[in-house]
């Protein structure tokens, strides 16, 4: 069985010891079910709804932390870039994946200079875009020389203060050949909400992933947090740390049981 991968961390690098201990549990249970690993934490978090949200612990120590976690585990990271001079600061940490987050995906200087860093690109569908308008992102940073690049579904605005998942859009951007990843955290925030704050429905978590596998996704995105009423960023929508491995063992049952459909 070819089986899915997995891009999963805290939503922003919060400290040294959180980002090891999330790193250290996530390897464990990939390890022991065969799935390929991916750790993410945003260094820095730019796209906040007030001035006074938590954004980092200051850049270069945050990117001290994903090398280390990179180092002690031997996984890939992945983190956000927000401006074009971030891509090459992130590659020459080591960082692996250079995510361009949805509200920057149409923005060619950022997605040019992801692809000229030669690491792979993770480019999430913008809220307001089409799954066939993707094609386009993916054209910008295949004209930089890079072919590596991934595309992530994070739901679509419904409304002013929700999101719905068209799982329609994971056949079609597949049509691009890049492996298409499903943002189960993100799809399920409840954006501009009245408190500045953006609120979530992590009840859901299970169902959109499981939804995921069954039709076609090649990877499963989703944050993840000891406690994430704690957690410093996007908390309202995170999986709880210690539901994660039930959660990952039926990901891989209906893998195995629809493998041959998709």
């Amino acid at each position: 069985m070819k089986n899915f991968f997995l891009i999963a961390g805290p939503c922003v690098v919060e400290s040294e010891k959180l980002c090891m201990e999330i790193a250290e549990h996530v390897c464990t249970l990939t390890s022991e079910l065969a799935i390929p690993y991916y750790f993410k934490a945003s260094y820095r978090k730019a796209n906040r709804s007030r001035s006074d949200s938590f954004t980092g612990i200051g850049d270069r120590a945050a990117l001290e932390v994903l090398k280390k976690v990179k180092q002690t585990f031997n996984v890939p990271t992945v983190t956000d870039i927000h401006n074009p001079e971030e891509a090459q600061i992130a590659a020459d940490f080591g960082v692996d994946v250079l995510q361009i987050p949805a509200f920057l995906s149409r923005q060619t200087d950022l997605l040019c200079a992801a692809g000229r860093t030669g690491c792979c690109v993770n480019i999430k569908k913008g809220q307001f875009m089409s799954a066939e308008a993707m094609g386009f992102a993916v054209k910008k940073v295949n004209e930089t020389g890079n072919t590596d690049v991934m595309l992530t579904e994070r739901g679509s605005m419904f409304g002013y203060n929700d999101l719905i998942v068209d799982f329609r859009n994971i056949p079609e951007m597949k049509k691009t050949g890049c492996p298409v990843i499903t943002d189960v955290t993100h799809s399920l925030q409840q954006p501009n909400a009245p408190s500045g704050v953006t609120g979530g429905k992590p009840e859901l978590i299970e169902t959109i992933a499981l939804a995921a596998i069954a039709v076609g996704s090649d990877g499963i995105f989703l944050e993840t947090h000891p406690n994430p009423s704690e957690a410093k960023s996007d908390g309202a929508n995170m999986l709880r740390l210690d539901l994660l491995e039930t959660l990952l063992k039926k990901l891989v049952s209906v893998r195995r049981a629809t493998e041959s459909l998709n």
